[in-house]
Order: structure tokens, then C-alpha cells, then sequence
């Protein structure tokens, strides 16, 4: 089998198991976090330092808008060179199902299905335990792949 050949051997579990995508996910939520906290200061220097009502417009539109930019960040890191900031640690990459650079679609939707698996207590995420590819919900909506890279010299 060719070194860069994405097809997953179930006797070969891909290396990209739930603890390092867990460990990338905890890293990753500081730059989130960072974000959002730039967006809601800026919700509130719009509002003059008036907290929003619960549930209002306003309040949706700035989750909406937290949530857009989280995506964003991801995509973009994806499409870029394959990794976030929280993967680079744990050297995991996304990859196309043929190892070439997923498509902006892909990505799209490997975000909107992790999302959802997330807002589902992470059942997108435990799922790989029972696949016998060991891979995600949004791995398998996506066509994309997450891969751990090997060590560099």
C-alpha cells in the first residue's frame, strides 16, 4: 500500500484516534475563545456597554456570529496547510479522501456536521469507536480524513 493512500485497513486503525482529536479540540477552543471574546466586545462597545437581553436578536446574531467565525478559522487553517492551531502539537492533518487538499465544500460541511456532533454531547465524535474505520460523522460526510503525521527527524 502506498504511503499516501488514505484507505483505512480496519486491521489499521488510523492513527488520528478520539484522544488526540479530543486534545487538539481542548487547544483549539483558546483561539475560539479569544474571537468570541473580540466579538462580544465589539457587541458591546456597539451597545455602549449594555449587556444584550437573553435570547433577543441580538443575542442570536452574536452566537451566529461567533459560530461563523469559529468556522471560518477552521476552513481557512484546513485549507491552508491541513491543520489549526490546536492540531499542530498532536500532528494531525485534514486531508481529501485521496490526500490531496479537501475542497472549500468539503470543509464546509466536516464544520457543520462536527458542529452538530458536538451540540449532539460529542456522538459524532464517540461514533469512531464503532466505526470500523474508526472514523467520525463529519469525517464521513465530508470525504475528509484526519491523519497523524509521523515525527520529523
Amino acid at each position: 500500500m502506498a504511503s499516501n493512500d488514505t484507505h483505512i485497513d480496519a486491521s489499521n486503525p488510523p492513527a488520528a484516534l478520539i484522544g488526540w482529536r479530543l486534545l487538539a479540540l481542548f487547544y483549539d477552543l483558546w483561539p475560539a475563545a479569544a474571537l468570541w471574546m473580540a466579538v462580544a466586545a465589539a457587541f458591546l462597545v456597539a451597545h455602549h456597554n449594555q449587556p444584550l437581553a437573553p435570547f433577543s436578536a441580538l443575542q442570536w446574531l452574536l452566537w451566529a456570529l461567533c459560530w461563523a467565525l469559529t468556522g471560518a478559522y477552521a476552513t481557512l487553517s484546513w485549507r491552508r496547510g491541513g491543520q489549526t492551531l490546536g492540531m499542530r502539537p498532536w500532528r494531525l492533518r485534514v486531508v481529501g479522501i485521496d490526500g490531496a487538499a479537501p475542497t472549500w465544500r468539503a470543509l464546509g460541511l466536516r464544520y457543520v456536521f462536527g458542529s452538530a456532533s458536538l451540540l449532539l454531547g460529542g456522538l459524532g465524535f464517540w461514533w469512531a469507536w464503532l466505526d470500523r474505520e474508526r472514523l467520525t460523522w463529519h469525517d464521513r460526510v465530508s470525504g475528509t480524513r484526519m491523519r497523524r503525521e509521523p515525527k520529523q527527524g
